[in-house]
């Protein structure tokens, strides 16, 4: 279980991704600099308890139209060898020391929880409160078992999106730019033979709802 410390993180997440976003090829800010809110997502337990996961939506307000990000994060004591091309950032925590932050696309522990919360066998938290399920997020699988064992991501990012190879002939798609989904709750594509959804607040106290997350057969 994950233990939330609401105490300092400098810099914080916020600040980190402000940097980091406009470097990505999925960005839609083009060369302004973006203005950043965190507006939803949730977390996974790490089962040896060593590493954070969170999949943040990051909300930027500084375009014509606001645009929601999935960023998944994870938070380490040490840095994840051969990972440095996807470290966002270091921070010093409150309680827990200097933290390493890395796009968790790159996270052999965040892709394996991933998979194992579309299989239904690992359960969503709440982003910002210890030991309590996060109800509103949805998932669905069909098909073969998926794996257990973690393997070393090999990310392919573009416009719209991330993939990430998983061993055994399957994709797995983290939808960076969210595009809310008007059906409650959202539907698995009809192509993809697993997905995750959830929502978060928009404008005018409206909640928003998209698919974050699809596994499709190759």
């Amino acid at each position: 279980m994950a233990v939330i410390h609401h105490t300092t993180l400098r810099p914080t997440k916020v600040e980190l991704l402000t940097s980091w976003l406009p470097t990505r090829p999925w960005y839609q800010g083009g060369c302004e600099e973006p203005r950043l809110e965190r507006t939803g997502g949730f977390r996974l337990d790490d089962p040896e308890g060593e590493v954070g996961i969170e999949f943040m939506v990051a909300t930027d307000s500084a375009g014509p139209e606001p645009v929601a990000y999935l960023v998944p994060l994870t938070y380490r004591g040490a840095p994840l060898p051969g990972a440095e091309h996807a470290l966002i950032g270091t921070s010093e925590h409150g309680v827990l020391g200097k933290r390493w932050v890395y796009d968790g696309a790159h996270d052999p522990v965040l892709v394996t929880e991933l998979l194992a919360l579309i299989a239904g066998d690992a359960q969503a938290m709440a982003q910002s409160i210890t030991d309590t399920p996060d109800h509103e997020v949805t998932r669905s699988h069909t098909g073969s078992p998926l794996p257990r064992t973690p393997f070393t991501p090999a990310p392919v990012e573009d416009a719209d999106g991330t993939s990430v190879p998983v061993p055994g002939g399957a994709t797995l798609r983290v939808h960076r730019v969210l595009r809310p989904d008007p059906e409650n709750p959202p539907a698995r594509p009809e192509d993809a033979v697993g997905h995750v959804a959830t929502g978060w607040p928009g404008p005018d106290d409206s909640r928003r709802r998209a698919v974050l997350v699809t596994l499709r057969t190759d």
